[in-house]
């Protein structure tokens, strides 16, 4: 695929962003480089190759689902300027 000159100012337009001439270059030279890429990775054959969750070959240690903390809201409640039903009161900040 090839990107041209017309086709940066079109995705600009669609984008709402000004682009000089300058950077329209630049990106272009840049968008070229990368779908060239592209194509080449297009070419490898994967066809034997079976998909991969990470790169390396590794298992996240995870830990029980078990809780850990205690309960502190009896605690903590008291030090709140209004509460009501074990719930914080706070002002309505959204109208």
């Amino acid at each position: 695929m090839t990107i041209r000159k017309k086709d940066i100012e079109k995705i600009a337009h669609l984008a709402r962003i000004n682009i000089s001439q300058e950077e329209s270059q630049k990106l272009e030279n840049k968008l070229v480089g990368i779908m060239s890429l592209i194509d080449k990775m297009q070419t490898v054959d994967t066809a034997n190759i079976e998909p991969m969750s990470h790169a390396l070959d590794i298992s996240q240690p995870l830990r029980k689902d078990e809780v850990t903390e205690s309960d502190l809201r009896k605690n903590i409640l008291p030090l709140a300027p209004e509460t009501e039903e074990y719930l914080f009161i706070v002002p309505q900040v959204i109208e």
